[in-house]
């Protein structure tokens, strides 16, 4: 069968969109990695689900699938791409939208100047909710990993997150230390590994290993929990630009009672359809 998509990205982080909200849509965890694969399908770092909603006084459910075929609770860039479509689409004239998800609803608003804020909610700080193994909240930890002792915040945005500060970002070791932590036996659903550079109390540059996927052009949830993070550890200021790969992000994050809020793109690239 058929299914039509639009191809839409939020600072390179690359998003294959899918209407269930007009018509059902139910496919397996091999479908997703075949829409996924960048060599045999359409190719990107997640595919998600526009649907009906599911919890009261929400306008949308939406839904988010990694390449490898795993759902997960929440993604920043996807929901700016997520506002983005159902406004091309004409699914809703609201320039507010409440959305529900796994990890609860979020609201997002388009912007006069075409950008979109997402306010992604009040970050967890407690442990057991996060989820990560240690006795009490923190705002940094230790963990030892690959006879290495490595000092990290660790935030959940909707989906768990570990930040590093680095001297050096380009040599940061992504791919050695976001494998490792992933399968770290504190992190029960794996973890999104932030490595983050403090250019000022206003601005950081930031890079961010996502599980099933490995390093993407640029990480919403992550540009919210490295200012989380850094906010704790007394390093950053209220309002922060976040600096990544794929672009920039303005992340607000007033106290730890308030919700964070995010700004930044998205953008359609293509539409298509494919045979599944």
């Amino acid at each position: 069968m058929k299914y039509a998509f639009t191809k839409m990205h939020g600072l390179g982080n690359d998003f294959v969109v899918f209407d269930a909200f007009s018509q059902p849509l139910e496919l397996t965890p091999e479908q997703f990695r075949h829409i996924g694969d960048r060599n045999f399908g359409i190719g990107c770092d997640q595919i998600l689900l526009v649907e009906p909603p599911t919890l009261p006084d929400t306008d949308f459910n939406y839904r988010i699938f990694n390449a490898d075929g795993d759902e997960v609770e929440q993604c920043g860039n996807g929901a700016r791409c997520f506002a983005r479509y159902v406004h091309d689409k004409g699914l809703t004239d609201k320039r507010e939208i409440r959305v529900g998800t796994k990890a609860g609803v979020i609201t997002l608003l388009m912007e006069a100047d075409d950008m979109i804020r997402v306010n992604m909610g009040v970050p967890v700080l407690e442990p057991g909710q996060i989820p990560f193994v240690a006795d009490q909240a923190a705002a940094e930890y230790q963990v030892e990993v690959q006879g290495e002792t490595l000092t990290l915040g660790v935030v959940s945005m909707g989906n768990p997150h570990a930040v590093m500060v680095v001297d050096n970002l380009e040599h940061a070791p992504l791919e050695q230390i976001g494998s490792a932590l992933q399968q770290h036996p504190r992190f029960p659903q794996r973890v999104n590994v932030g490595f983050m550079q403090i250019l000022s109390a206003d601005a950081i540059a930031l890079r961010v290993f996502e599980r099933g996927v490995g390093e993407t052009l640029a990480c919403g949830t992550g540009a919210c929990a490295a200012v989380v993070s850094g906010r704790l550890r007394g390093l950053l200021n209220k309002t922060v630009k976040v600096s990544l790969p794929g672009g920039s992000l303005m992340i607000e994050w007033p106290d730890e009672q308030a919700p964070v809020l995010m700004y930044g793109p998205a953008a359609s690239v293509f539409e298509g359809s494919i045979e599944l």
